[in-house]
């Protein structure tokens, strides 16, 4: 596992560069699906402009003007900040604090923050400046929905963060009121459809507000949406972020950490051997006493070993092990027990083997992308598109929630996880779309 980059340059090329520690594998991952998603959408939406589905709006803006002092406080303002934390991550930051903690104190580096703002300022100055005319102008100016994809990705970045912690820390209400702070700033705890949800609010919002067809955007947005899920989960299975499946009882961790298949009762007897990890009220660290912690302390802790979600699957043999019983080691919420002879910050691993259920989800989006992708042009009834895309999103949701550890809700006796409902409401959300759709092109 990589959790973060210092752990991808050492393993790869033997270097250790410990100011790279605060950047975390799965926010790179996912701001790479960002750059995807808009990509794809800005390619769709060029294809639906040049069929006449999407149309420019004129708008007018003033040209020629000079940097106003507005403009040059909030660059400077914006660079400042950056550069406080940025800087200081790479040359301030004590080794004992983690990023995310150092990111939201109020320690800094003046000196870097009072340069970018310097310099942001200075390139703000100087590019008003370059355009500036003895007479300033306004112009009538066509902007095409493509043009917009930056403010989209934008919103959606802002609002989808917004979403994710809201909808996590819902799931997780006795966490978040146990340690609101900590639930709020943490490098992991992001929920999918919570981001998606206020995202898409958001997104229709502006669309609506910018003269954007909302039905046609939706549609473009499909693919895009897909393979941006895609990718981000790479983030999750890279950094090890908890996302994981229920254990394989196929399979067992050996005292040197590597996973083996299991023989006749082993299963059972790793579970024993390693009941501090999973039984409710057990004694988990150690470290509080000054020792060196074996154990650390997991959320997904249960009445008895009995009680430990398992399914046994034995991987084919054309397939490697890891695909079907892996325990992330190294993962990012250093989570399971010490890897033997292993000194580094997240030298932890799971004490037994799961499904790596990301790996799962990357692999079924990517097919998901490809096929809508080439399904689009023949979709011709706007809504239609869209509807698919949450037909095929809830339905992979809800398949690998099957084998995967979450909270659930205690509904008449019915105990579904949160994304298992947002899953059902989507396919069901689907289909009354094409259905509604398709009533509305008959018309």
């Amino acid at each position: 596992m990589y959790p973060n980059l210092y752990y991808v340059i050492k393993d790869w090329f033997g270097l250790s560069f410990e100011r790279l520690k605060f950047l975390n594998t799965f926010g790179l991952m996912v701001a790479m699906g960002f750059i995807a998603a808009a990509l794809v959408l800005d390619r769709e939406l060029k294809r639906r402009e040049k069929d006449g589905l999407l149309h420019p709006r004129e708008e007018l803006i003033t040209v020629g003007r000079p940097a106003s002092v507005s403009d040059l406080i909030i660059n400077g303002l914006v660079g400042f900040l950056f550069g406080y934390k940025l800087v200081g991550l790479f040359f301030s930051k004590p080794d004992t604090m983690l990023p995310q903690e150092y990111i939201f104190s109020a320690q800094g580096s003046i000196l870097g923050g009072l340069l970018v703002a310097a310099l942001l300022s200075g390139l703000k100055w100087w590019d008003k400046n370059k355009q500036r005319l003895k007479d300033p102008e306004t112009r009538a100016v066509r902007i095409w929905p493509h043009d917009r994809v930056g403010d989209i990705i934008i919103l959606g970045l802002i609002f989808g963060i917004l979403g994710a912690k809201l909808f996590d820390n819902l799931e997780n209400w006795n966490e978040f009121i146990s340690d609101p702070i900590g639930r709020l700033f943490s490098a992991s705890g992001l929920t999918f459809y919570g981001g998606l949800i206020l995202a898409a609010i958001a997104i229709c919002w502006y669309a609506a507000k910018k003269g954007i067809k909302v039905i046609h955007l939706v549609d473009a947005a499909g693919p895009a949406l897909m393979i941006a899920y895609a990718v981000g989960r790479i983030g999750c299975q890279v950094a090890g972020d908890g996302d994981w499946g229920v254990l394989n009882s196929a399979y067992i961790t050996d005292a040197s950490g590597h996973v083996v298949a299991a023989g006749p009762g082993a299963f059972d007897t790793s579970l024993e051997k390693n009941k501090a990890y999973y039984l409710l009220g057990a004694v988990t660290d150690k470290g509080s006493q000054g020792q060196d912690s074996t154990v650390t302390v997991t959320d997904r802790k249960y009445v008895s070993l009995e009680a430990v979600p398992h399914q046994y699957f034995k991987a084919p043999s054309f397939l490697p092990v890891w695909m079907v019983a892996y325990t992330y080691p190294n993962n990012v919420n250093k989570d399971g027990v010490k890897i033997p002879d292993c000194e580094e910050e997240h030298a932890r691993a799971l004490p037994q083997p799961v499904f790596p259920t990301p790996f799962y989800e990357t692999f079924l989006c990517t097919l998901l992308f490809l096929f809508l992708w080439a399904i689009r042009k023949r979709v011709t009834v706007p809504g239609v598109m869209f509807g698919i895309y949450l037909i095929l999103n809830g339905l992979e949701r809800f398949a690998v929630e099957l084998i995967r550890v979450n909270n659930t809700y205690n509904i008449y006796g019915y105990h579904p996880t949160q994304a298992e409902m947002i899953a059902s409401g989507l396919v069901l959300g689907g289909i009354i779309l094409i259905i509604i759709s398709k009533k509305a092109v008959k018309r």
